[in-house]
């Protein structure tokens, strides 16, 4: 059984990821100065490859928020998809963050980068985590 405080608490945390997911895109776009981290083009070039994984990640909170409260069994695979995207994102950003000195040598915005980074990587074990332990109960149909 997934009682609905824990329901609730993770329906939050997406919307809070969505949220997040918008306004940096949405920054990236309108006033990349403030996300951006680093204005090599090789950077802009790399960041901007990033919206359509980005965008199947939102696809995939989307479906776990729309499925989760519906008790749809279709919301696991939204969340293990969802979190393996996260975690292939985390791969990604911090191979060239780690290849090309973001996090030491850009000063704020590389310190906002690692922390990007991290939140990635903990909200993407979080969600993994949290669906397989419920898996049966995620797995079981509204009734």
């Amino acid at each position: 059984m997934v009682d609905a405080r824990s329901v609730r608490r993770v329906l939050i945390v997406l919307l809070l990821s969505l949220a997040v997911m918008i306004a940096y895109w949405t920054l990236w776009f309108t006033a990349r100065g403030v996300v951006a981290s680093n204005d090599r083009p090789a950077y802009v070039e790399f960041e901007n490859a990033f919206p359509a994984a980005d965008a199947w990640l939102t696809i995939c909170l989307i479906g776990a928020a729309i499925t989760l409260p519906r008790r749809r069994p279709i919301a696991l695979l939204w969340f293990l998809a969802g979190g393996g995207a996260g975690l292939y994102l985390f791969g990604m950003d911090v191979l060239y963050d780690l290849e090309h000195g973001i996090w030491w040598s850009s000063g704020a915005g590389g310190v906002i980068e690692l922390v990007i980074n991290l939140l990635t990587l903990a909200f993407s074990v979080g969600l993994l985590r949290w669906a397989w332990r419920r898996r049966t109960a995620l797995l079981s149909p509204a009734g």
